[in-house]
């Protein structure tokens, strides 16, 4: 339920406008200042959502970013389009919590209500709106789960993740980097740091680390 005014993207757009660089950002449907509801939304839809922005409004080799949700459509956008993904940089990436976190967490009753209900609102921690899950949002999911098998993706990646993070656990990185095909691939873990990674001093640890990616892979062109 984030959008593109978070500190973690406004941080990076305004890191690349003082070192020259294009940045993109943009609200998936039912997010922020896009149109649709929240609980219309799949993975399939959001995924799509970053494809189509990355289509018509970026051009040449880039450099992809994603928190949480966004860690798993970032990892969805670069298997879709490989060939113009030359770097990877998660920030507690989530791929797969629709299932790993989500639905095998659910007790009985949580189950009943998704398959009666068709939803269950759930109280969220970074705002006074329940956490709207759907059956189609678990359902929908299943058709995008990357954790089961190899993931074909040789770029570099680098990942952080605070290991003190309730909703998605520092585990899940270990997981992704065992998953990815890349032998480029890097873990910083944050001892304290919760899920948002968002004080001063995690944006400082991002953009560091973004330049460092940058660096890496412009070695290589």
């Amino acid at each position: 339920m984030s959008d593109m005014t978070g500190s973690k993207a406004l941080a990076i757009e305004e890191h690349a406008r003082r070192s020259g660089r294009a940045c993109l950002r943009f609200d998936y449907q039912g997010h922020g200042a896009s149109s649709g509801a929240f609980a219309d939304g799949t993975i399939g839809l959001w995924a799509g959502d970053a494809i189509a922005a990355f289509d018509a409004l970026t051009e040449g080799p880039q450099v992809l970013v994603g928190s949480s949700m966004g860690g798993w459509i970032m990892l969805l956008l670069a298997l879709a389009r490989p060939e113009r993904v030359a770097g990877l940089l998660g920030i507690a990436p989530a791929p797969d919590f629709t299932e790993d976190l989500m639905w095998q967490g659910f007790d009985a009753e949580a189950r009943a209500t998704l398959a009666r209900d068709g939803l269950l609102r759930q109280p969220s921690d970074y705002g006074e709106e329940p956490y709207t899950i759907t059956r189609a949002l678990i359902e929908e999911g299943r058709e995008h789960l990357l954790l089961r098998s190899p993931i074909p993706l040789t770029c570099p990646v680098r990942l952080i993740h605070g290991m003190a993070d309730k909703d998605v656990p520092w585990q899940t990185s270990v997981r992704l980097t065992e998953t990815l095909d890349s032998e480029d691939v890097e873990i910083q873990l944050v001892k304290g740091g919760g899920h948002r990674l968002s004080e001063p001093e995690d944006l400082a640890r991002l953009t560091r680390t973004l330049d460092a990616l940058l660096a890496r892979v412009e070695g290589e062109a």
